[in-house]
C-alpha cells in the first residue's frame, strides 16, 4: 500500500485511544468509522469529526457492514476488552478478509498468543510498563523497543567518543549491532556502510537480547581493542 493511498479505516471503540486515533486518521486524509456499544462515548470524538459512527459491537457482521468493512483497508479494535478485542479482529480479517487488523491486548500473555496466530497486538500494560522502566532505571538499561518473542531488541545508543570517526561498517561489524539509522543534529538519515560517525550522532541500533551484554561491552571497548 503506498503511502499516498487512502485508506477506509474501521475502529471499534471509541474510548480515547479510538478517538484519537479516528481524529489522527482523518488528519491523514484517511476515512474513519468508529464502532461503539454506548452511543455516548460518540461525544469524545466532538463537531469536526466527518466520519461515521456505528452503534453496536465490532464482532457483529451487520455492525462491520455498517461500517463499511467490506471497502476497508484496515481494522483496529482498541476498545477496553480483551476478548471483544480479538473475536473482533479475528471476523475482520477470517470473514472479511481484511489484512490489516491490529488489536490492543492489556493482558501480556494473552498478546504472545494472539501474535503467534497471526493478529498483531499492542500490549498496552507491557508498553507502558517498558516506557516507565525506561524513564527509571539508568540508561541503556532497557531497550527502545522489544518484538513480542523477547529475542530482539531496539536500542538508542548515543555514539561512544571511541567510534567517532569509524564508519558505520566497522561499528557493526565488531560491536554485532545494526545500525537502521542516525540521528544527526535533529534529523534522521539512512547510513551507507561507509558513513562516518560523528560526535553527537544518536545510534538507533538492532540486536538480539541475547547479545546485548556483549554488544555493550564491544562499544565500550571501542574499535580495534576487543
Amino acid at each position: 500500500m503506498l503511502a499516498s493511498s487512502i485508506v477506509h479505516v474501521v475502529i471499534m471503540g471509541c474510548g480515547r485511544v479510538g478517538s484519537t486515533l479516528a481524529h489522527n486518521l482523518e488528519l491523514r486524509s484517511h476515512t474513519v468509522a468508529i464502532i461503539d456499544s454506548n452511543p455516548e462515548a460518540f461525544r469524545r470524538l466532538g463537531p469536526s469529526f466527518t466520519g461515521a459512527t456505528v452503534d453496536g459491537v465490532g464482532f457483529d457482521r451487520d455492525v462491520l457492514l455498517a461500517a463499511g468493512i467490506e471497502s476497508a483497508g484496515a481494522f483496529a479494535a482498541v476498545s477496553s476488552g480483551d476478548n471483544s478485542n480479538i473475536i473482533s479482529a479475528r471476523v475482520a480479517r477470517e470473514q472479511f478478509g481484511i489484512s490489516n487488523v491490529v488489536a490492543r491486548i492489556y493482558d501480556p500473555g494473552r498478546a504472545e498468543v494472539y501474535e503467534r496466530l497471526g493478529i498483531p497486538t499492542v500490549a498496552t500494560v507491557t508498553w507502558a510498563a517498558d516506557r516507565v522502566l525506561r524513564r527509571l532505571l539508568p540508561e541503556g538499561e532497557e531497550p527502545l523497543w522489544r518484538d513480542p518473542s523477547g529475542s530482539i531488541r531496539v536500542d538508542e545508543i548515543p555514539a561512544p567518543d571511541s567510534w567517532v570517526g569509524t564508519t558505520i561498517d566497522q561499528l557493526q561489524e565488531q560491536a554485532g549491532a545494526r545500525v537502521a539509522y542516525l540521528t544527526r543534529l535533529g534529523a534522521g538519515q539512512i547510513p551507507s556502510p561507509h558513513t562516518v560517525i560523528q560526535a553527537g550522532d544518536l545510534l538507533t541500533t538492532f540486536q538480539l537480547e541475547a547479545d546485548s551484554a556483549a554488544v555493550a561491552e564491544r562499544l565500550a571497548a571501542g574499535p580495534g581493542e576487543i
